[in-house]
Parts: structure tokens; sequence; C-alpha cells
């Protein structure tokens, strides 16, 4: 019999893991005991190698260069994806150094276009510190994102856009239900802003916003304007929105295909979503989520969107 060639690749002890058949009560403990003694990266991951994990700086100018090519490649990603809507639409994310500073994309610059050199840098009183000095920023961009940063400085990043199925459910005024696994994302981590004031033009819009969103949702729905989803990172942010976006589409799509009601939808129960939320919602996944989509466009483009 030929030797295997197991050997060459995987060397004695190297494999600590172990398979368990598992009941359905079971699943729940060992999800909960997972999510409680590992991160939940550790805990969708089987094997011995781990993958990398949010990156830490010492240098705050590495990070900040860092954060804007992230914040580059997602607005190149949501060109791709569709998310375009004219020039509306913005992404901030706190300075690492300055956490009253945040930068933000220039007006009429298309998202498939920019670069880490063409985001500004803000204040919170509007003015422009650094950065790209070319181009203006959009005024309601800094009203809503200013005042988001202000409330929640546990925020990074803020991104929001007007696209086609969020703007489509938002009109409903509802939160969207626990319908699928991908969006226990938001299982008791996003509201709604029941008032469409316009274009927000005044401070008091933003504000009003930020209060809608509360203190520890992760995204919040504007009623006949967009979504709206925060992160600790522009990865996590940008991939949230990617999710909600997709969520709102297949909220729409089950609405129809209900017929009204007469076609009952089978909601995923709190119990259930409750212990796979913790996973679903775990700020370092998202932003591994996200790396793929980096990892593509920096392919796609040649690493331009970083210059």
């Amino acid at each position: 019999m030929a030797p295997s060639a197991i050997p060459d690749y995987l060397p004695p002890g190297s494999m600590t893991w172990k398979t368990t058949t598992l009941t359905k009560e079971g699943q729940k403990v060992c999800s909960t005991e997972s999510t409680t003694g590992q991160s939940a990266l550790a805990a969708i991951s089987h094997g011995d190698v781990a993958l990398p994990g949010i990156p830490q700086f010492d240098d705050m100018a590495a990070k900040r260069q860092w954060q804007l090519e992230h914040m580059a490649a997602a607005f190149r990603f949501w060109a791709r994806q569709g998310f375009v809507e004219g020039i509306a639409g913005h992404i901030s994310v706190r300075d690492p150094e300055s956490h009253d500073i945040f930068w933000t994309n220039p007006l009429g610059v298309h998202y498939g276009l920019l670069k880490a050199s063409d985001m500004i840098a803000v204040d919170m009183q509007g003015r422009v510190v650094g950065g790209n000095r070319s181009r203006p920023a959009n005024a309601a961009g800094f009203l809503i994102h200013s005042e988001v940063h202000k409330a929640r400085p546990d925020v990074v990043a803020v991104c929001h856009a007007h696209t086609v199925h969020g703007k489509a459910w938002s009109a409903f005024g509802r939160p969207i239900e626990m319908l699928t696994q991908d969006a226990l994302k938001f299982y008791n981590a996003h509201s709604v802003y029941n008032s469409y004031g316009g274009v927000v033009l005044a401070a008091e819009e933003g504000a009003m916003i930020a209060k809608a969103l509360g203190p520890t949702n992760r995204a919040c729905i504007l009623q006949n304007h967009g979504l709206l989803t925060t992160g600790r990172t522009v990865d996590e942010a940008a991939f949230l929105f990617m999710s909600l976006e997709h969520a709102c589409q297949g909220q729409l799509l089950v609405e129809a295909a209900s017929q009204g009601g007469n076609i009952p939808k089978q909601l995923i129960s709190d119990e259930e979503a409750e212990y796979s939320a913790a996973i679903e919602g775990d700020p370092e996944t998202s932003y591994i989520e996200f790396q793929a989509y980096y990892d593509w466009e920096d392919y796609l483009c040649k690493g331009d969107f970083k210059n």
C-alpha cells in the first residue's frame, strides 16, 4: 500500500480539534460556550490555522492610511454592487488620533473612482482640517455623520446611501424581520427613524437620526430615505450596509411571495436568534467578512484605490 501523503502536510499532533455530533439543544450549549470562551471568529473556524483579525497599530499615521485605503476600497466595492445614486451617499471614518475629526468622501466623485488621497478631514464643527481640498464634502453627510459620531463615541465608521431595496423597504417604516440567518446580524441591533424631514440640511435632523439609532444599535432604517450602518472599522460598517441592503431585498421578496399574508412566514424565534446573533453580529467577524471583497477589489483595480 502506498504511504499516505497526509503526514507531509500535517505534522503529527497538529490536529487538535475534533468533530462531535450534537443534538439541537447541544448545539445551543456549544454555541453559547464558544462565543463566551473564545472569539466568534474562532468559533466558526475549523482547523489549526486562524484567520488574522483586525490589525493593531502603534503608529497612528500608518493606521490612518490603512483606514483611508479600506474606506476607498469600500466605496469601490459599493460601486460594483450598484449602490450609487448620483452624488448621494457617504462614508465617514473617525480619525485614529484626533477623535473629534472624521474623514469623509468628496462631493461629486463617483464611488468607483475614489482613492485614499481623495478623502477630506472635517472636525465636529464642520471645518475642513486636512486631506483633499479640491472638492467640498457633502453638507447633508456632515450633518448626519457628525451627530452620530458625537452621540456614539464607540462608533468609528458610519455608512449611508440610498440603495434601491433599502429605500423601498424604508417606505414601510418598519424594521426588518428575522427571516434568515444573515438577517440575525441585526437582531435587536437596528432601529427605524420614522420621520422624513427632507434633505438633511439642519443639525437638528442629524441629531434626530442619531437619537433614533440609539446607544447600541448597529444600523438604522431611515424612512423614505435609505439605510445607515455603523462599525468599529469601516470594513464592518461597509459589510453591514451590504448585508442590510440584502436583508431589505429579501424582506421585499418574501412580502411579495406571501401574497398579502395568505402564505405565512416562518420567522426565526427569539431564542434561536439570540444565540446565533452573537456570532453573526460580532464586529471582528464582520471585519473579516469584508476582507474577501477588499482582496477582490485590490486584485481587480491593481491597488489603484490605495494612492
